[in-house]
């Protein structure tokens, strides 16, 4: 059974990091493109971070851009989101997904259609 599991959530003060890990079982990372979403209270799931099943592009969108680190650790079939200075608006539910149909060296998290499995989501919430 494929699965991916996310950990790491938590509360934290603005200002503060977290890295979130998303771990797979009945499949290798290796190959796979895996992406970061998130959905807070209210809002639509956004795309935050993707990385390429190839040669480790990676993508940002602004909101998260130079404060968030996507990384695979594949000996640990694992993928992290490290992810400073953190602000109020980034509370949500954290999920990873995998789009194992793509191969290559891009990636894309401003849409979710090609990723086709997902995790079950970890709560971040920033607040003092």
């Amino acid at each position: 059974q494929l699965q991916l599991v996310e950990s790491g959530g938590g509360l934290v003060p603005p200002g503060g990091s977290l890295r979130l890990s998303c771990a797979a079982s009945g499949f290798t990372l290796d190959y796979v493109a895996i992406g970061w979403f998130r959905q807070a209270p209210g809002k639509e799931r956004e795309g935050i971070s993707c990385i390429s099943a190839v040669g480790g592009s990676t993508n940002y969108a602004d909101s998260v851009k130079g404060r968030f680190t996507i990384s695979r650790d594949n000996a640990k079939n694992t993928v992290y989101l490290q992810m400073n200075s953190l602000k109020p608006e980034d509370t949500a539910i954290y999920y990873c997904a995998a789009a194992t149909t793509r191969s290559d060296y891009v990636c894309y998290y401003q849409t979710d259609y090609e990723y086709d499995y997902w995790g079950q989501g970890t709560q971040v919430t920033v607040s003092s």
